[in-house]
């Protein structure tokens, strides 16, 4: 970022020439070099030392000690009873009911009026009303608002934006954990196997009643022997570790700037327009209008009509119906039935378990950092800056001989310099800011006030 204040020395001397006759008088302004201050913005290196972290991974060994099962086959005399159904048959008397059809004939009236239309014609009076327009001239005040312009100038805060870099460490979790054996208990197959459930009382869902329900033998679902599996599971281990994070931050920076701003203030202006409103003048007026009216006449139709019915005569039937009833006969029988044993023997190994060592690093890294510096301008009498030279020649800023004239219409150029002048630390040169050699500019007097960057605009913090 460059800023530029121009700096501008004008000394005006005047010189008063006179003759033996004393009527004529010449004044010569001589002026002076003029400078400008210009800013620049220099980057300079920096180094700064950093760690890294670097993690690596080391496993310890340790003896741990599992057990595996071992199934062994043996046998197991099992006692059952086996159920014998016998059939008999029966006799049992049924009585239902059988319904007879009986027929009747009945007589039904089925009488209907009739309705008979009958129209008229009458005189009906109706009244109705009638509008009538009517015309009046009237005035009304219209009020409108003129605005005038008026100019003010006022000062506008301006909000810029400057990126500034921050570093920030952010914590991560990181899981680093491993795989681990472990014993799980497994169920065994369920099978359905025969089981003597003894009598009791049961409740029927549908009617409420408590019947006994004799015992006997059922299919139970019975689960087999447990086994033990071994199986690995993750066993986490959460690391905490912090990563370097490099963000541009925005700083909002406030300056004040001259504004004109345009105020317009109202003012009301009243003027009488005329205009015309129509008026409605209603008159109520009457007529005869025939009307025909409809009179309903109702008139009674008889009608007889037979009907036959059905009637229906219920009459008790006996019969005998066969059946069969089934009788279980229980029978106890013996078998020789093998059943696996699961034994747990205990068995060494060994494991590697993972651990995480954390290493820094030093790491040097270069940054750079802005600095801003002041060089003198010089300036041509129309204010151009002046380019400065590159054979290392000191050029004479606009030196006329004296006693020659000056050019009518063109600038009059600046003399020789005085000895305070050329004593002055002010006329000596300075090097660019780049570094380049370049014709050396006049230094800066430390006992002389020059405005900065400050006195003109505000400037971020670096």
């Amino acid at each position: 970022m460059r800023i530029v204040t121009p700096l501008l020395l004008v000394v005006v001397c005047t010189v008063a020439v006179g003759g033996s006759t004393g009527a004529a008088r010449a004044q010569a302004v001589v002026p002076c070099q003029t400078f400008r201050l210009e800013y620049q913005t220099v980057m300079e290196e920096r180094q700064v030392t950093a760690y890294r972290v670097d993690c690596e991974t080391v496993y310890d060994e340790r003896q741990v000690t599992t057990y595996r099962p071992v199934l062994e086959t043996i046998t197991q005399e099992r006692r059952y009873k086996v159920a014998k159904p016998v059939v008999e048959t029966a006799e049992r008397e049924e009585r239902f009911v059988v319904q007879k059809p009986v027929w009747e004939t009945q007589v039904r009236d089925e009488s209907y009026d009739v309705v008979r239309n009958v129209y008229e014609t009458e005189q009906r009076e109706q009244r109705y009303t009638v509008n009538r327009p009517v015309w009046e001239t009237q005035e009304r005040e219209e009020r409108y608002t003129v605005r005038r312009p008026v100019m003010e100038t006022t000062e506008r805060e301006q909000n810029y934006t400057v990126m500034q870099p921050v570093t920030t460490f952010q914590n991560v979790q990181v899981d680093q954990g491993g795989w681990v054996n472990q014993q799980v208990c497994v169920a065994g197959p369920v099978r359905n196997r025969l089981t003597w459930q003894p009598g009791a009382c049961v409740v029927n869902p549908a009617t409420g009643a408590s019947t006994f329900q004799s015992g006997g033998l059922v299919w139970m679902p019975t689960p087999g022997p447990s086994r033990l599996v071994s199986q690995q599971i993750w066993q986490p281990n959460i690391v905490t570790q912090q990563i370097p994070q490099t963000t541009m931050v925005a700083r909002v920076v406030t300056q004040k700037v001259p504004v004109q701003v345009c105020r317009y203030e109202d003012e009301i202006v009243v003027k009488k327009v005329p205009f015309q409103v129509c008026r409605i003048e209603q008159q109520e007026q009457v007529c005869q209008v025939p009307v025909q009216v409809c009179k309903q006449v109702t008139e009674r139709i008889e009608k007889k009509v037979p009907v036959q019915i059905c009637r229906m005569e219920q009459q008790v039937v006996v019969r005998k119906v066969p059946y069969q009833v089934c009788r279980v006969e229980y029978e106890e029988r013996v078998e020789q039935v093998p059943v696996q044993v699961c034994k747990q023997v205990a068995v060494q190994q060994t494991i590697r378990t993972p651990r995480v060592v954390e290493r820094r690093t030093p790491v040097v890294y270069t940054y750079k950092v802005p600095r801003t510096v002041v060089c003198k301008v010089p300036l041509d009498p129309c204010g151009v800056p002046i380019a400065a030279p590159t054979d290392g020649v000191t050029v004479n800023y606009g030196a006329v001989p004296s006693g020659q004239p000056t050019p009518a219409g063109q600038p009059t150029p600046a003399g020789k310099p005085t000895t305070a002048e050329k004593q002055s630390p002010s006329d000596k040169q300075s090097p660019k800011a780049d570094g380049s050699d370049v014709t050396p500019q006049p230094e800066l007097n430390p006992n002389d006030k020059i405005p900065g960057p400050k006195d003109a605009e505000p400037q971020p913090p670096v």
